[in-house]
């Protein structure tokens, strides 16, 4: 079966991110937010020419189904006799079980159901949207693309818990999260830093939600998230790793329920909290308040803790990569990080640093021993190639 037209899915609780590819080519994207609510659509192509800009009726952002529909209009907008040979979804979490996307039947899909209890922010609807696929593009292939399934090259001394074996078993496990952009880059670094693309690799994708990954030829060794994307690094509104013993002291110190204690570390935390400003990292950097730049100083030597554990882990370092919004974006981000890695002959150009990763940027100098680079990442690409590859096997 060959695939031209990809048509790549990322739905949220309220919004659903839409990509479009032919080819390995990506012509349209767009984004419904509010869905349940106040909804909007804005979707462009590849050129910057907006083919739709419009709040959605109630009827049309009821709900995943509904919105989607609105998706297909501007498809056909966008190109009257587009034909979408496939879609691509993401899907947060695949437990234990899956380590490769897979083609979604009827079977699959309600054993994904049961994976929802771990991911239950996320994966509800990732279903939503691959339901709502299923009746827009009836008889078409769906493919589910996991976060999640990077990570299962993870030894269980890597993976597991030191908590009673039975929950290991049962699925209580380090999974880790941004396995369609930690993909994406190992495969990346073939085509654009090939004399490390095997060799020792830490990526840290940095945006709103971050998280980091040792990479050895190719394969995680193991990652800085968790059971949840709570653990590991601070975040925009996440607290990162913290000693369970502060929840127990929240719940009876405070009197906050399990839910608040939630509520308080998922979106009150991170450096929405540490700085009371905001969790935009753009905020924090273009500020002159002292306790902006104690957050900011936090972040980055959190970034560095968690670091020094996966080289060691790996036993050494060829490269570090630095991707997501502030890791693509962020000079003041990844000179803060740099400096740190002096001490194991990292040497960061400056004057390189003070640009923008729109494809891949090379930040070290040519004399350092690990080789510094930020790469803009492309998840929705990774799925539109993982799902043209299941379909046409």
């Amino acid at each position: 079966m060959t695939i031209e037209t990809i048509l790549v899915l990322n739905a949220g609780s309220s919004s659903i991110k839409f990509q479009l590819f032919k080819g390995e080519e990506s012509v349209l994207s767009g984004q419904i937010d509010g869905l349940g609510a106040s909804a909007w659509i804005k979707g462009k192509s590849a050129e910057g020419a907006v083919i739709m800009d419009r709040a959605l009726s109630d009827e049309e952002a009821k709900n995943h189904n509904t919105a989607l529909q609105v998706i297909l209009a501007l498809l056909k907008e966008f190109d009257s006799e587009l034909e979408v040979d496939a879609i691509g979804h993401r899907v947060v979490h695949g437990s234990a079980k899956y380590s490769a996307p897979v083609l979604v039947t009827d079977e699959v899909f309600a054993e994904l159901e049961t994976f929802n209890d771990l991911a239950p922010l996320h994966n509800p609807h990732n279903l939503a949207g691959i339901q709502g696929a299923k009746e827009a593009f009836p008889g078409k292939p769906n493919v589910a693309c996991f976060d999640t399934a990077f990570h299962r090259t993870q030894e269980f001394k890597n993976e597991a818990y030191a908590i009673p074996l039975k929950y290991y078993e049962e699925g209580v496990r380090r999974y880790g999260m941004h396995g369609q952009s930690f993909h994406y880059i190992a495969e990346e670094l073939h085509n654009v830093a090939p004399e490390v693309a095997n060799g020792k690799v830490v990526v840290a994708h940095l945006g709103n939600g971050a998280s980091m990954c040792a990479i050895e030829n190719g394969k995680c060794v193991t990652t800085t998230m968790g059971f949840t994307p709570l653990d590991g690094l601070a975040m925009g509104t996440r607290s990162g790793t913290i000693d369970a013993g502060v929840v127990f002291y929240m719940m009876d110190h405070y009197g906050m329920s399990a839910k608040e204690v939630a509520n308080l570390l998922n979106k009150e935390s991170g450096m929405k909290g540490l700085s009371g400003i905001s969790q935009d990292m753009r905020d924090l950097e273009n500020s002159d308040s002292p306790v902006a730049a104690r957050a900011l100083e936090y972040y980055e030597n959190r970034i560095l803790r968690e670091m020094g554990g996966l080289i060691a882990v790996m036993g050494g370092l060829d490269a570090v990569v630095f991707t997501g919004g502030i890791g693509e974006n962020s000079s003041q981000t990844r000179a803060g990080v740099c400096k740190g890695l002096e001490f194991l002959g990292a040497e960061l150009d400056e004057e390189a640093n003070k640009g923008r990763a729109k494809d891949a940027l090379v930040i070290s100098k040519p004399s350092s021993k690990v080789k510094l680079m930020a790469i803009a990442t492309d998840e929705e690409g990774m799925i539109a190639r993982q799902t043209r590859a299941i379909c046409e096997a």
